[in-house]
């Protein structure tokens, strides 16, 4: 009878326990957050780069409806000097237009 009483009872060590738990949860739940900023800082470049991406890239990333021969999406572009910006329609008119994505240095 004794040993069921004391099962029956509630501790006050239960409440620390779970705050416990709840901090460990936490803590892994941080480490892990840490390690994927980590993984997505190297696969980036760079912190900032990263932050770019998860800031302006992943929100837009789909699959779109262009075919070969469409025409381009109007854009707004960041000019070679960095501080101005145009969109693409005024720049193509009726020529061609080459977009070339990467690093050449």
């Amino acid at each position: 009878m004794l040993i069921f009483a004391s099962i029956l009872t509630v501790r006050p060590e239960g409440a620390g326990s779970l705050k416990r738990v709840l901090k460990w949860l936490a803590g892994v739940l941080a480490v892990l957050l840490l390690a994927a900023f980590g993984a997505l800082c190297y696969i980036a470049g760079s912190p900032k780069d990263a932050y770019g991406m998860v800031r302006y890239a992943l929100p837009h990333m789909h699959r779109g409806t262009l075919q070969v021969g469409s025409d381009a999406p109007d854009v707004r572009l960041v000019a070679l000097d960095g501080t101005n910006h145009f969109h693409l329609r005024e720049r193509i008119a009726a020529r061609p237009l080459v977009l070339v994505f990467g690093s050449f240095t």
